[in-house]
């Protein structure tokens, strides 16, 4: 699944769920209730999941009644906008992105005692200092899964930790008749992952704060490292790296290309962790978008469960509910075996969670648990290190229109000053 800023993932985030979501319905089939709570549906997390995790939290919070509310399609925010010019707006909202409606005062903040005591990064999607959704899991955006027999049958007995050493991957991948990467570039967001590896790694790597910066007018999209590290990017392009016709794939057709053994590694989110074939899982592996050091840096972005309306009439229960749904591991099983959540339960181990994931789902988890360079995964995450309303899908349309195109200084320039333009 791509993750819309993540329940995760749901963070967040992701289209092979998200292409199954149901239509709106104002009774969501579950019963009437004091309680309004905005969902979403996927193949994963069905109708009954959500009836189920409702119950169960109903159960934690005395007297909380719930009424569910599907939102159709994957624009949740959209969704919310209308439901609140109808007079409508929910109690409870999930997978929204906060500073979108916590900026007009819709949204009431979350205890941080409640949010320290029960997460290993309380104020992972913070903004402006108040925790808006339960950082309850995260993603890595993206990862570079590879496939390890592809590896073997060219000689490759390693993933590559530098740059150099990615590109001579690719080289030799190439060289031995095997497409390197693959790219769904047919859809935005995905033809979009390269270059937030890249930018992660080699922009934020270095100076963490640079989408502070810019809102500061301290940095630009056209600042010689940005475009340095763009350039990498048409490198790959130049060389053949991608497959044939990439920007002509479809998300969901890349998912089966790169499972099928059509190509050799794929950069994605963490949520294609969820995508791993269940009967070779430990012919797939991952590394980190690589830097020319060989440093790891990791882009991270925090999801998490339910906003709650300022608006409710009924504070305590919504807010009794919220708690109990968000610190049920039950929940976050769902989303770790079929979406690649990675869970941010506080006093948890994966066995808590009574899942069964393959080696690098595993893998990739101790990139969440281990102490390194943590950055916001460039464009994905929802804190205060988001991008201006707008942005993502500028910065999508300049990833595609760079696939063919050698004038990095002048896309650049246009996401400055669409930047520019939002941010006022």
């Amino acid at each position: 699944m791509r993750p819309t800023r993540l329940i995760a993932a749901c963070v967040a985030a992701g289209l092979t769920l998200l292409t199954g979501c149901s239509a709106a319905t104002n009774d969501g089939g579950k019963g009437g209730g004091d309680l309004t709570y905005m969902t979403f549906e996927t193949p994963n997390l069905n109708a009954q999941f959500w009836d189920t995790s409702i119950s169960e939290a109903e159960k934690q919070a005395p007297g909380a009644s719930v009424k569910k509310i599907v939102a159709p399609g994957t624009d949740r925010d959209a969704y919310a906008k209308q439901l609140l010019a109808s007079g409508q707006f929910p109690d409870l909202l999930q997978s929204i992105t906060p500073s979108t409606f916590a900026q007009n005062g819709l949204l009431k903040p979350y205890d941080k005692n409640w949010v320290n005591a029960n997460f290993l990064m309380p104020m992972g999607n913070a903004y402006k200092g108040e925790v808006y959704v339960p950082p309850t899991n995260s993603q890595i955006i993206p990862e570079v899964f590879y496939n390890k027999k592809l590896f073997a049958q060219a000689g490759i007995t390693a993933p590559p930790k530098t740059w150099s050493e990615f590109m001579a991957v690719c080289a030799k991948l190439k060289a031995a008749g095997i497409t390197p990467i693959e790219l769904g570039g047919g859809d935005p967001f995905s033809a979009s992952m390269p270059l937030v590896g890249i930018l992660s790694a080699d922009v934020l790597g270095k100076n963490p704060h640079w989408l502070q910066d810019r809102y500061a007018g301290k940095t630009k999209f056209t600042d010689a490292n940005v475009e340095a590290a763009v350039a990498k990017y048409r490198t790959m392009v130049k060389e053949g790296y991608f497959e044939d016709g990439a920007l002509g794939v479809k998300y969901a057709d890349s998912i089966t290309n790169f499972t099928s053994g059509k190509t050799a590694m794929y950069m994605m989110g963490s949520w294609f962790l969820g995508s791993v074939p269940k009967d070779h899982a430990d012919d797939f592996g991952a590394f980190l978008t690589p830097t020319d050091d060989g440093s790891l840096v990791v882009p991270f972005s925090v999801g998490g469960s339910m906003a709650i309306s300022a608006k409710t009439a009924d504070p305590a229960k919504a807010t009794a509910f919220a708690q109990a749904w968000s610190t049920n591991p039950a929940n976050l099983k769902t989303l770790i075996e079929g979406d690649g959540a990675l869970p941010l339960l506080k006093n948890k181990t994966l066995a808590d969670y009574n899942v069964n994931v393959s080696q690098v789902y595993k893998d990739s988890y101790t990139y969440v648990t281990d102490q390194n360079t943590k950055v916001p995964a460039f464009g994905w995450v929802t804190n205060d290190d988001a991008m201006p309303s707008g942005l993502n899908d500028a910065f999508y349309s300049a990833s595609q229109a760079l696939f063919t195109s050698d004038d990095i200084h002048g896309q650049l320039a246009k996401l400055d000053a669409a930047w520019d333009k939002a941010a006022k």
